[in-house]
């Protein structure tokens, strides 16, 4: 028995020398060091130390746990939980996909009530989507509803705020709790802390908000949108800022900001400490204490200086000229500035830590912004004098892209969150993220048409390709049935004559019989040879996005009548080709018929003539772009006098919100009387309502005519590759 107390006793003495010989180092670093590195770290450096930090800021501000205006963890947690009772909600597990099977995604808005009264802002979202393709006014056919009451404002000290909203969407048959349900908001929680409480329980409803929190934002399922105005624009919108002679990318001012400094409540942390990086030269930093009512009751030393500074610089100057905006959090995560930023091509610089930002679920952000902490203001100017000035021209393009496609309307702003919700049902039909992040942007690339990028006129250059070899031609006949007139054969003689021609159709034959990319459009009294054919297929091949072919008409603005003129007048300048000879990419088919709405196609039907002008109209919203007369033996003529429908007066700007790329022109003198003027007048009619229609002129002048090589030289014919053109 004591032997064997003796061998035990051993065995651990020997473990213990054999634990302190080959680990003992490292246990006494551990018990007695690190203490004092701790202590070191903690110490080191003395923030007071003016040897070591030059005084920039304030020591108490330094030394500070942060804001103390902001909700504490557990007033966050209690707030989500009012709110996002199901905070798991997935499209998956709380949306009934059944809904939109029959149908397709079709959109009903709840009827409005009269004793409701709406905020323009959110009237101007229900009427997006009434006049939007989407619509439907039976409930039976919805994939998604929307609520008549106005969900935008949920500050209860606002007052737009609508009161006993559970009850009321209780009350609705269609609620169920919430399921397929889409909510908008705009500003949510109240003084003093701005949580996102939305005074009411959402249940299984997406929600589409602004300043969205990411602990709150539900991925996949809720939808963050922009922060914006009530004068934005309901459809059309404004032009960038940016222009092709904007160069050098960089500007006077390097990085700016101009606005109000809350001396309290949340958001004040961020704001008072902007001062820092001011250097009165390529950084200017602008803030005022005159906000709120009892703003001078907290007003602190420097609020006196800083009011004076304020007012020296003007704000839209200020966007104008540089090259990079600060965007800090305001009361909320989001801001106005944020848009404004994006539309002047002020690179934003975002200081608001924990915003979702919008529509991230298809914008690549990193291309466009500069996202910082709000914690590493100090860092900010060094950041932004590092990035290449290529780089900086890069981000800029980015910026007007993402304006002009998704914000520059309400419109845009609710077609992207519905398209995103959209894309979510048919997966493996939806959008790539490149189609969302480069010309013309997703809502401009149905992915009914096509998935793959290389299938849309756009991006043939962008991937080095070419679209087909090959055309379809189709033919639109008003001539009674059996009664082919001779002009007609040759027409089709010498459209099949052409080595490029692969199938020749009628322009209502359904839109899959039509193979090849390109389509030759025609009407019967058009007249053709092969080589004028031959040769304008060559061009468009060049030119696939845009409409190349050989009746060309114009637009001009009439300052009299103050309305958008049209002209068949031989000019120097173009802006539309009719569709009775031209060619087109065969996108441009399924963007007509799945892109525009039923109302505009019923306008179009409503107004002879009208349908090729509404084809020109569409293509240069989408690329931006007019398009491209060619060489034409005989001058195409319609079936009526050449004249307009406006009378001559001087040269003057149109409305706002209706520029025009195109210069101003006098219009020709109005020819009075026939039956050409009431079709003048009826094409007139129709522009003027498709302007009113998309919200400004989408149509682009050009003094462009391509001909072939050597046409109308004196050389010899044998060295002409299209020596009929020149033929009477």
């Amino acid at each position: 028995m004591q032997t064997r107390k003796k061998y035990i006793f051993l065995t651990f003495l020997a473990s213990w020398l054999l634990l302190f010989f080959f680990g003992g180092d490292q246990l006494r670093r551990f018990a007695f060091f690190s203490g004092r590195k701790a202590e070191a770290r903690r110490n080191w450096p003395r923030w007071t130390d003016q040897s070591l930090l030059k005084s920039f800021a304030n020591p108490k501000e330094l030394q500070s746990d942060g804001d103390p205006s902001l909700p504490s963890p557990r007033e966050r947690r209690v707030a989500r939980l009012n709110v996002y009772k199901d905070s798991s909600c997935r499209m998956e597990t709380c949306f009934d996909f059944s809904r939109c099977e029959k149908h397709g995604f079709k959109v009903f808005t709840y009827p409005r009530e009269r004793d409701q009264p709406l905020s323009e802002s959110y009237s101007k979202i229900l009427t997006s989507i009434e006049r939007s393709r989407y619509y439907t006014a039976n409930p039976e056919e919805a994939c998604l509803f929307i609520l008549s009451i106005d969900t935008l404002d949920r500050d209860h000290l606002s007052s737009q705020y609508v009161r006993n909203v559970d009850e009321k969407i209780r009350a609705f048959p269609l609620w169920n709790g919430g399921r397929n349900h889409l909510i908008f908001n705009l500003y949510s929680g109240t003084w003093p802390n701005y949580t996102e409480d939305l005074g009411f329980d959402i249940g299984q409803a997406i929600l589409a908000k602004a300043s969205f929190y990411t602990q709150n934002f539900r991925p996949g399922f809720d939808v963050s949108i922009p922060l914006f105005s009530k004068d934005h624009p309901q459809r059309g919108g404004e032009r960038g800022w940016l222009y092709q002679d904007s160069v050098p990318p960089k500007k006077k001012y390097l990085l700016v900001f101009k606005g109000k400094r809350y001396l309290t409540g949340i958001g004040s942390g961020t704001r008072n400490a902007l001062h820092h990086i001011h250097n009165g030269k390529d950084i200017v930093s602008l803030t005022t204490c005159k906000h709120g009512k009892d703003w001078e009751k907290h007003k602190d030393t420097r609020c006196d200086k800083d009011n004076v500074n304020y007012e020296k610089f003007d704000y839209q100057e200020l966007l104008h000229n540089s090259t990079f905006c600060i965007v800090p959090r305001g009361r909320r995560l989001g801001s106005f500035r944020f848009l404004e930023a994006l539309q002047a091509a002020c690179i934003p610089v975002l200081l608001s830590d924990g915003w979702e930002l919008p529509f991230a679920e298809a914008i690549d952000w990193g291309k466009a912004v500069v996202v910082g902490n709000e914690k590493l203001l100090l860092q900010i100017p060094s950041v932004v004098r590092c990035i290449h000035p290529e780089r900086v021209l890069a981000f800029q393009q980015q910026t007007q892209l993402l304006w002009d496609a998704y914000f520059s309307s309400v419109d845009k702003i609710v077609h992207t969150t519905l398209e995103i919700i959209k894309d979510r049902l048919l997966p493996h039909r939806s959008r790539s993220r490149f189609l969302w992040n480069v010309l013309p942007g997703g809502l401009l690339a149905l992915p009914e048409f096509s998935t793959h990028p290389g299938d849309f006129p756009f991006y043939y250059l962008q991937r080095g390709s070419s679209p087909s070899e090959k055309f379809t031609a189709f033919i639109r006949v008003v001539s009674p049935s059996g009664s082919l007139s001779q002009p007609l054969l040759r027409l089709i003689q010498a459209v099949s004559g052409s080595q490029f021609c692969a199938q020749l159709s009628d322009r209502f034959f359904p839109y899959a019989a039509i193979r090849t990319d390109a389509v030759l459009s025609l009407d019967e009294h058009t007249s053709l040879s092969t080589s004028e054919v031959d040769f304008a297929f060559v061009v468009w091949r060049s030119f696939p996005e845009r409409i190349v072919g050989f009746p060309a008409r114009s637009h001009f603005w009439d300052p009299e009548q103050r309305r958008w003129g049209y002209t068949s007048k031989w000019t120097n300048e173009l802006s539309i080709v009719l569709t009775a000879a031209a060619f087109y990419h065969r996108y441009y088919h399924s963007l007509f018929t799945g892109y525009l709405p039923a109302g505009l196609r019923e306008l179009v039907d409503s107004l002879a003539a009208c349908e090729d002008i509404l084809m020109n109209v569409l293509v240069a919203a989408v690329t931006k772009l007019p398009p491209i007369k060619v060489t034409q033996r005989k001058q195409h003529k319609e079936n009526v006098p050449q004249q307009v429908g406006c009378k001559e007066g001087s040269a003057e700007t149109p409305p706002a919100g209706e520029q025009s790329p195109s210069p101003q022109h006098s219009p020709p003198a109005k020819v009075k009387g026939t039956a050409g003027g009431r079709h003048f007048s009826q094409r007139q009619d129709c522009l003027n309502q498709l302007v009113d229609w998309f919200g400004y002129m989408p149509l682009v002048s050009s003094q462009l005519r391509l001909d072939p090589v050597l046409y109308k030289d004196q050389v010899s014919v044998l060295r002409k590759k299209y020596p009929r053109l020149e033929r009477p």
